[in-house]
């Protein structure tokens, strides 16, 4: 079927094969009741016609959709990669994702009560700003996945990033580089930061470097980063830890604007190791986050909540890991 062109229906096949609707029906369901010549001769009408069976109609028509209902920022790379995996993972189970985003001007309870419109028998979240009694309303009606944050409650599952472990590995990987003098950039509000920053100051103390603990009022985005950054040249360190890659970004364009070397003069250690980060001229040091083990969590426990199996834990925790790449090296001198 061409662009534009519209769809083909059964009764578009069953006209031009001379038959009923009904028996087009037992064909495309591969159902008893049809000769096999008249079978042989609706597949190949419903072929050159371009027929595609509405499978979402047919199970809603059963009383399920089999749809998982996601919530994603549109600003933030790290949601881009994470619906990679989630794809993946609703496919081996069946089930189909349908998305709706966060912008600038279109805020989370907007793209959730979209979702809770279209038949969606789960919802996962990924972060977002709606409060624990707000999840625990959406719980009520369908099952609801939160990732990338905490939730106390019973009746919300939980998947998300050893946020406080992935600093610990930043922090020993810049020590170990000789590094003492080591900042953070922090995520402001946003779900994770405390628990990153509470991780580099941990382990600061560990390494026995606490009169160099220093944490910048940052956020999310690339142009939180940049604030951050200018807010370093004063006295700049000799490596930072940032709350996100893309913040990261930020804080990389004002260092070499001004001068500093990336990592001669100052080493960078981003998180959540975004397709951004593996851009050649970015070649960014990261705590990977695991998306492949973050979003089949995610699908699992949505699913056995929908077919009411819930096994494990409520609450899964996956650790990340270091990715060492180009924007951290030993100190100068």
């Amino acid at each position: 079927m061409r662009s534009g062109d519209k769809r083909t229906t059964l009764a578009d096949v069953a006209a031009e094969a001379g038959v009923s609707v009904a028996l087009v029906s037992i064909v495309m369901r591969g159902a008893p009741g049809a000769g096999a010549a008249t079978r042989e001769r609706v597949q190949e009408v419903a072929h050159r016609l371009g027929y595609q069976p509405d499978s979402r109609a047919r199970l809603l028509r059963s009383g399920r959709s089999r749809l998982l209902g996601v919530v994603f920022d549109v600003r933030h790379p790290f949601h881009h990669d994470l619906l990679t995996g989630l794809y993946d993972a609703a496919e081996r189970a069946g089930y189909q994702l349908t998305l709706s985003a966060v912008t600038a001007r279109r805020g989370e309870r907007t793209a959730v009560g979209d979702l809770l419109q279209d038949r969606c028998e789960a919802i996962v979240l990924f972060g977002g700003e709606l409060r624990s009694s707000e999840l625990a309303s959406i719980a009520a009606r369908l099952p609801v996945v939160a990732m990338m944050r905490g939730v106390r409650r019973k009746d919300v599952d939980v998947v998300h990033n050893d946020d406080a472990l992935g600093s610990h590995q930043a922090v020993d990987h810049l020590v170990s580089l000789g590094h003492r003098r080591i900042t953070h950039i922090d995520g402001d509000s946003v779900h994770g930061s405390v628990e990153r920053r509470t991780g580099y100051q941990e382990a600061m103390r560990r390494h026995g470097l606490d009169q160099h603990i220093r944490v910048i009022p940052g956020g999310a985005g690339e142009d939180d980063g940049a604030r951050a950054a200018e807010k370093l040249l004063a006295d700049p360190p000799t490596a930072v830890t940032v709350f996100n890659d893309l913040g990261a970004t930020g804080l990389l364009d004002v260092l070499h604007r001004n001068g500093l070397r990336v990592p001669g003069d100052v080493s960078v250690v981003g998180y959540d190791d975004t397709s951004l980060s593996r851009l050649a001229h970015i070649d960014l040091t990261t705590i990977a986050q695991d998306v492949d083990a973050m979003a089949t969590r995610a699908v699992q426990r949505a699913v056995e909540r929908i077919e009411g199996t819930p096994t494990g834990l409520r609450s899964v925790i996956i650790a990340p890991r270091l990715v060492v790449r180009g924007t951290t090296g030993p100190p100068a001198g």
